[in-house]
């Protein structure tokens, strides 16, 4: 999964499992040699992003990573249950808590605001970087497609789902979105603008595609495995508890406006109503 995911139309910083936060103006003055190491610490997080998002679909699909959700560690299933359940917890409690205002208002004490968002990229690439690579793997095949074209077309389904959420980033503000845009306007020594409540392309359809193209990357397999199994229903159940706090998040900061958007657009699946 992708660290901390922006869902809903562009608002103040915030996303599928924390709520927006302030933008506040770099410390000006900084010398020239903090504002490089800003501008490298935030590049650094966001090639780790890059390479553990690009793990994690190779994982997920099973392909060409070493290891992956149907190819990892053996275990006892009693043993994997355990360790599996342990990671995605890790994942989902540092995604969560580290996303949460409160939190933000309390860590950056201690960590400069410019760098907070890098800080949470680098934590979230950590704990899923941990989970692909203690996974456990468990087996017992639950469904399998038939004949190669229909196998193709689930995997290509999937893959789909990959395209759908690196794309709803660029639809909002992607380089916000993993630290790039606060780290070079600490190096510009200028202010942070929230770019302000919008809706483009599929989120005029849908509040969170972002959170959909997970789903269908996590769900739209050819082989569904028991440890697949595992992680798409706690992953699932974690993005709709998530959702529900982003939800709260984004009418505390955009009020009527988003009122009005989730009175007209559906939350995942288009049609569906509210």
């Amino acid at each position: 999964m992708s660290t901390k995911p922006h869902t809903g139309p562009s608002a103040p910083e915030g996303g599928a499992t924390g709520g927006p936060v302030r933008h506040r103006a770099p410390a000006h003055g900084a010398g020239p040699q903090a504002r490089i190491a800003t501008v490298l610490y935030g590049a650094a997080a966001y090639v780790m992003f890059v390479l553990v998002f690009l793990y994690a679909i190779g994982f997920v699909t099973n392909m060409v990573v070493p290891r992956s959700i149907d190819n990892a560690i053996e275990a006892p299933l009693g043993q994997a249950l355990v360790i599996d359940l342990a990671l995605l917890a890790l994942f989902a409690v540092q995604h969560s808590v580290m996303a949460r205002p409160a939190f933000k208002r309390w860590w950056t004490r201690f960590v400069p605001v410019p760098i907070e968002r890098s800080t949470y990229v680098i934590a979230a690439s950590a704990a899923l970087a941990l989970l692909c690579w203690q996974w456990r793997s468990i087996d017992t095949v639950v469904w399998s497609v038939g004949p190669a074209p229909a196998r193709i077309a689930v995997t290509a389904l999937g893959l789909t789902g990959w395209v759908i959420v690196l794309a709803s980033s660029f639809m909002i503000d992607h380089f916000e979105l993993f630290g790039i845009r606060q780290v070079m306007a600490a190096w510009r020594s200028k202010p942070v603008h929230p770019p302000g409540f919008r809706t483009v392309l599929l989120y005029r359809l849908i509040r969170h595609p972002l959170m959909l193209g997970f789903l269908i990357a996590f769900w739209a397999t050819p082989t569904m495995t028991a440890g697949h199994l595992l992680f798409s229903v706690a992953t699932t159940g974690y993005i709709l508890i998530a959702l529900w706090f982003e939800e709260r998040d984004l009418v505390a900061a955009l009020g009527e406006p988003y009122r009005q958007y989730r009175a007209r657009v559906p939350m995942l699946i288009p049609g569906l109503g509210r």
